[in-house]
């Protein structure tokens, strides 16, 4: 009975013997509410019976985490077959047989070897059978059982997704939700409370609180500001039985973050800024910054900057910079220190986002004075207008005034200016600036075929301050004038039939003028006046009425003194004339060429024309008019001599003359000595000059006149050129006036000898005028030549020549040099 009832402090079946008449079997099952009693009757027909169970049971517990050192007693397995003697032998199969579980085959015991863990598993499935031990046969069929784990609190709960991170707006009411947390116990939740979870705070007090069956997390303090604190570390406990005394317990932290809400307005830290830009600053350039201080963040620490009073708002302008929330004042249009010195600016920093429910603790912007001082900086020349724009015709002479340019100093001091081009806008130098006046001159003739438009900037700079250089740009429009006469385009060549009739076309012609007259262009055709008679050809001009034709008559009074009836109007004027045959009749042999003279004038003040010639050739044609020979030479040739034989016969000339060439080219190379070349002999080439030059006899060479008074030979008359080289420069003399009173006729007259100067192409390299004295009899210098030197009274000695020997005995005869003295005797 003591075993019995130490199998039920484990849980397991207990076996009951008793002597009956027959033999029954009891098992006790404790997993049920209540015990029940089974009682198997063998039944003894040995014939068409199914062999029945002698042995029951259901399943056993067993505790998990056993820390003894023997093997834990799981239950005992007994069949009423077993005698005690030990013929029955107990087998067990299934889940750990073997390895957490075995048997002691004789008695029927079995036991644990192993630790078990019921979160690891909750319980196994075996099978077990009684076999004879002598012959291995089953006494008893096989059953199945089933060990359950039993559960003990060895878990603590634990926080899965911890440590957790939240935030919170800061200024929230008390009871905000911020997060929740699950802690999970691996205990068994259905026994017991090992897996029962109470939360409780232990960090984070007064700030924060916990909801001890649901984990929530909540705001326990009001008005938490952000600015004050702004991170919270929460520890979080998750107790299990409960929360009972003994119960495990596992933590997590949690941690908050107050995040940010404008509930703080913008101050500038200074009501008074002071700043200085000098007054060349350009548009756009920065001046200062100013900045409202906000203790929120991101969005809510956005600001807007304003101007909104003082006198400078028209000349300065203020931005925000997004990344780091400063206003930045510009200069919004040029300044000038001798207008304004100084400006004041009211600037105003402003919150963009605002909460309506701190709207009380505004207000949500701040002002500040900014005062400017603009300093004075030395400034280029300024010119008044900006812009110039000039109409100039093309014929004007050189030196005249065109326009005046006028620049000044900006500044208080006024320095003078001086005035220049900038030859790279004018690198064909046709104008000129004077210095001092600021007079744009023309220096070159204008052509405005050539260059109709000119765009020069001319230069401004300051006489103190060589550095300080303004400048302006002068565009300036070539106007036409009459200047070219019109000419055909190309080169007109028509042809004639030999069947042509009187009156028929044969050449369009046209014209073309470089001008442009506002009008447009008419030109008129006629023939030239050495062919105004012809008896051939005649030009009809197509012009519009015969009002035309009159005036070609008045402009032509003298060039055309017979009267001519050539132009015939048309409906419509396009410039063009028709020539005309005046006869028929034409033949190559008579002549197979004409050339007609047209006379082309144009309507422009004044009148200019020109003469075209249009070459004519007559030709053969058939009765349609399709030309078959222009060439008379089939007319030319005799009958007997064709054209193949005439090419033979100039071949054989050729090859002739090519023959005698050849010959006489070769009798020279015969008789043409040796020469020793230059190069190779360089040291013994003799160089003779038979040519005496004239001396002061000479007077092809240059005139001796203009050698003791060039102006008056100059006066004289013309100067006599010399023949042996090109001439050079006109004397600059005849050009100077002879009084320079006006300024700007010393300007015409230098531009007109430089433009002189520049068109000479034979001229010496020199843009200045030297004048020489010449020596003679009016020269200050006297005479230098030595051919008067005898008829003067200086004496000078020559005997020194005797001592050179017979050489130069001769020389010494010539200066009256002697040997020796004269002998007395």
């Amino acid at each position: 009975m003591s075993n019995a009832k130490s199998w039920l402090g484990l849980g397991v079946s207990l076996y009951f013997w008793g002597l009956m008449d027959l033999t029954t079997s009891i098992l006790l099952d404790t997993a049920t509410p209540r015990g029940e009693l089974e009682v198997f009757l063998p039944d003894k027909s040995q014939s068409h019976s199914r062999t029945k169970r002698s042995w029951v049971w259901n399943q056993f517990f067993v505790l998990e985490e056993y820390t003894g050192t023997d093997p834990l007693y799981v239950g005992k397995l007994h069949s009423d077959m077993d005698r005690g003697d030990g013929s029955i032998k107990y087998i067990l199969s299934g889940e750990g047989a073997g390895v957490v579980f075995t048997i002691d085959d004789t008695t029927g015991d079995i036991h644990a070897i192993q630790r078990l863990d019921r979160e690891e598993r909750a319980q196994y499935t075996l099978r077990a059978q009684a076999l004879d031990r002598r012959t291995g046969r089953p006494m008893e069929p096989e059953s199945e059982f089933i060990i359950k784990i039993q559960d003990i609190n060895d878990n603590e709960p634990k926080f899965l997704d911890g440590p957790y991170v939240a935030t919170v707006p800061e200024m929230s009411p008390v009871g905000t939700s911020v997060i929740q947390v699950t802690a999970t116990d691996a205990d068994d939740p259905t026994y017991g409370n090992s897996a029962r979870v109470v939360y409780s705070i232990l960090q984070g007090q007064p700030y924060f609180s916990v909801d001890s069956k649901t984990g929530v997390i909540r705001t326990a303090l009001m008005n938490m500001d952000r600015e004050a604190k702004e991170y919270y570390e929460v520890i979080i406990q998750a107790k299990d039985m409960g929360g009972q005394l003994g119960g495990l317990a596992g933590t997590t932290t949690v941690n908050i973050t107050l995040s940010d809400v404008n509930d703080n307005p913008p101050r500038f830290p200074q009501k008074h800024y002071q700043m200085s830009v000098l007054e060349s600053a350009p548009v756009s350039s920065t001046v200062g910054r100013v900045f409202a201080k906000d203790l929120d963040e991101g969005i809510n620490a956005e600001m807007k900057y304003t101007i909104v009073d003082g006198d400078g708002a028209d000349a300065f302008a203020i931005n925000t910079d997004p990344n780091f929330q400063v206003g930045i004042i510009t200069v919004k249009k040029p300044l000038s220190f001798e207008s304004k010195k100084s400006y004041t600016l009211k600037v105003e920093g402003a919150n963009p986002h605002l909460e309506m429910r701190f709207l009380s603790l505004g207000p949500f912007q701040d002002t500040t004075t900014v005062h400017i001082s603009v300093e004075d900086v030395d400034e280029p020349p300024v010119f008044e207008p900006s812009f110039y724009f000039v109409e100039v015709p093309e014929d004007v002479a050189i030196g005249t005034t065109i326009q005046i340019i006028s620049a000044k100093d900006p500044d208080v001091t006024n320095n003078s200016i001086r005035y220049s081009i900038d030859r790279s806008s004018d690198p064909g130098r046709f104008f000129y600036v004077d210095i001092t006046t600021g007079a744009l001159m023309t220096a070159r003739p204008l052509d405005r075929e050539e260059f109709s438009w000119h765009n020069i900037t001319v230069l401004a700079m300051e006489m103190n301050n060589p550095s300080q250089v303004g400048s302006v740009s002068v565009t300036i429009k070539v106007l036409d004038v009459n200047d070219n006469a019109p000419e055909f385009p190309r080169f007109y060549e028509a042809f004639v039939c030999e069947n042509a009739k009187a009156g028929q076309l044969i050449q369009t012609v046209s014209a073309v003028d470089q001008d442009d007259p506002r009008n447009g262009q008419h030109f008129y055709y006629s023939l030239a006046p050495e062919a105004a008679n012809n008896p051939n050809f005649t030009v009809r001009d197509n012009q519009e009425n015969n009002s035309l034709v009159g005036s070609c008559t008045f402009f032509f009074p003298l060039i055309f003194p017979l009267p001519f009836s050539i132009v015939e109007p048309l409906s419509s004027s396009d410039n063009t004339a028709r020539v005309l045959t005046r006869r028929s009749g034409f033949r190559q042999q008579e002549q197979s060429v004409f050339y007609l003279p047209i006379l082309i004038s144009d309507n422009g003040q004044p009148v200019l024309s020109s003469t075209g010639t249009l070459t004519i050739q007559v030709c053969s044609c058939d009765d349609d008019g399709h030309v078959l020979s222009c060439s008379p030479e089939a007319y030319m040739l005799p009958v007997s001599l064709s054209r193949g034989a005439l090419i033979a016969i100039l071949a054989c000339i050729f090859v002739l003359l090519v023959l005698v060439l050849l010959i006489l080219s070769m009798r020279r190379h015969r008789k043409q000595p040796y020469i020793i070349d230059d190069e190779e002999n360089i040291h013994e080439n003799i160089v003779r000059y038979d040519d005496e030059g004239g001396g002061e006899e000479d007077t092809e060479a240059f005139d001796i006149a203009a050698m003791w008074n060039p102006r008056e030979a100059q006066a004289g008359g013309a100067p006599k050129t010399r023949q042996d080289m090109l001439p050079e420069i006109e004397s600059l003399s005849r050009y100077v006036p002879q009084t320079c009173a006006v300024h700007s006729t010393v300007h015409s007259y230098v531009l007109a000898k430089l433009y002189e100067a520049d068109m000479d192409l034979w001229a010496p390299p020199f843009d200045s005028l030297q004048t020489y004295m010449f020596e003679g009899d009016g020269s200050v210098a006297g005479s230098l030549s030595s051919l008067q030197s005898a008829t003067s009274d200086s004496e000078q000695s020559f005997d020194f020549l005797t001592d050179w020997g017979p050489r130069f005995r001769k020389l010494a005869e010539l200066y009256g040099a002697s040997e020796g003295p004269a002998p007395l005797w």
